[in-house]
């Protein structure tokens, strides 16, 4: 925890709870492993995050918090070191409490069910370095420890965690060199629909000036729904969804649990509708206290109208899943069928959709209606729900296509995180951009950097706001172009039937 032995150019900073040491790294002052929260086990398991202990001398910050507990099923999970999950990690050029820098708060993505700041890709170095910012990063709750609705718990821990984060940095930033009152928080997939979260839950109003979401997910849960899914993975376990009888398991016993009914979501088609088309039991549940209502209603009504926020997707969204389920190629006229059927708009959405694309292969409908159910619309949405509640809003979307293997990917789901960070020689980023030298990606990259770190400084990211009548959108491509909005055909399908969120329980 403290050291006393340390080199004497480190560079030191005084939180609320204590100082901190951390490394110089290519011009960087750099912090990792700082608590926000105290850990969230023992009698503070699934309670809202508690105060951080205060210490006595230096706490050394050279390296990550654990990550938390999190699902197996996208490949082989870290398992905890310990129970500090709760930690935050600063980049920033100086720790020079009189810089006033903006600050960029990023939160990761992982259906709701994996992630953790220590992942290569979420390396900010260059990002802060290049801005001339302060960038933190942090760890939050996932899939049961953060999301399931869980009775004598408190709905959505990990929003909760979020929100703990925020003020952590609202309390103790300027002493990283960062302006608590320029704060822009940006997540991509489950981190923007938590960006979206954090835009309509009164908890966090005042927290941030400015906010980003990439490629928002359009599910949110009702209450009911949330604790259903939850009592079926306690079921798992023969234990009911209760603190009384889950705290005391062992948290990778009910990431097991969790992943076990997110194997066989299919087989609750029945009763919890289009949940089972997701890749994920899990995700933020509009309960009425922590969450009054979804985003969209939230935005639209009014809320955070004063917070400016860029929204985007990329092009290619599904192709991503459709490559790491084995499907590319293989999508049945039957599959696609379903699909339209389950998930298209209306109760003739799959009519709609062959009519809308006539000539469309199986797989390219199939693709299509997965694209705008899940990402595209909800995105789109959000920055009209924006707009018509009286804010700003600019629209974006990732058309440059990912290289890698002739290009079969496009521009996927994932894509935008390593462009945003200029890390493509990590390892996601690498599978999609292949080897270097890649200065088609460089120049991509440069585009997002700059829009972003841009958008965090001044509040306009080098493109006009979104408007109903013009639509006018910023294409990340080369060469990059602002135009109407390029998905009209999908708008114009979705425009009356929105939002195509799983909220109520069929049963």
């Amino acid at each position: 925890m403290t050291s006393t032995q340390h080199d004497p150019a480190d560079p030191e900073a005084r939180t609320a709870a204590g100082r901190v040491r951390g490394r110089r790294e290519d011009g960087l002052a750099v912090f990792r492993g700082i608590p926000f929260a105290q850990p969230p086990t023992g009698r503070a398991r699934f309670a809202e995050p508690q105060p951080v202990t205060a210490w006595e001398g230096v706490r050394e910050a050279s390296s990550f918090g654990s990550p938390p507990p999190q699902s197996s099923t996208y490949g082989p999970a870290p398992v905890p070191s310990d129970d500090d999950w709760l930690t935050v990690n600063v980049w920033t050029p100086a720790a020079d409490p009189a810089a006033g820098r903006p600050v960029m708060v990023w939160i990761y993505g992982g259906a709701y069910k994996v992630g953790s700041a220590d992942a290569p890709g979420y390396d900010a170095g260059r990002l802060a370095r290049e801005g001339e910012l302060v960038v933190v990063t942090f760890n939050y709750r996932t899939g049961v420890e953060g999301f399931a609705q869980i009775q004598g718990a408190p709905a959505n821990r990990g929003l909760l965690d979020q929100v703990a984060a925020l003020a952590w940095v609202r309390d103790n930033i300027a002493a990283f060199g960062g302006d608590p009152d320029l704060v822009t928080v940006f997540g991509q997939s489950a981190g923007a629909g938590s960006v979206a979260s954090l835009l309509a839950t009164p908890l966090a109003a005042g927290l941030f000036r400015r906010a980003i979401a990439q490629s928002v997910p359009g599910v949110y849960y009702s209450a009911p729904l949330a604790a259903d899914i939850a009592g079926a993975i306690a079921a798992e376990l023969g234990l009911r969804a209760t603190t009384a009888e889950l705290s005391g398991v062992d948290p990778m016993r009910l990431v097991a649990a969790g992943d076990a009914v997110d194997r066989k979501l299919s087989q609750y088609q029945d009763r919890w509708g289009q949940v089972a088309q997701t890749a994920t039991p899990f995700a933020p549940v509009v309960d009425g206290e922590v969450l009054p209502a979804t985003p969209w209603q939230a935005l639209a009504a009014g809320a955070a109208r004063d917070v400016p926020r860029i929204a985007g997707h990329t092009r290619d969204e599904m192709r991503l899943f459709l490559a790491m389920g084995g499907q590319l190629g293989k999508i049945s006229d039957e599959q696609a069928a379903q699909s339209l059927r389950a998930l298209g708009p209306g109760p003739d959405g799959e009519q709609a959709y062959r009519a809308a694309f006539p000539g469309a292969s199986a797989e390219s409908l199939y693709e299509l209606v997965q694209n705008d159910w899940l990402f595209r619309m909800p995105t789109l949405q959000l920055a009209q729900a924006q707009a018509a509640g009286g804010g700003l809003a600019y629209l974006y979307e990732l058309a440059w296509a990912a290289p890698a293997n002739g290009g079969i990917l496009g521009a996927c789901h994932g894509l935008d995180g390593p462009l945003v960070f200029g890390n493509l020689d990590e390892g996601f980023a690498a599978r999609l951009i292949g080897p270097a030298p890649y200065p088609a990606a460089e120049e991509v990259s440069a585009q997002f950097r700059t829009a972003w770190t841009r958008f965090a400084a001044t509040g306009d990211p080098g493109w006009p706001a979104y408007d109903p009548q013009r639509r006018l959108t910023r294409i990340f491509d080369l060469p990059p172009a602002v135009t109407a909005y390029p998905e009209e055909t999908s708008r114009r399908l979705w425009q009356d039937h929105f939002p195509p969120l799983p909220l109520p329980l069929t049963s």
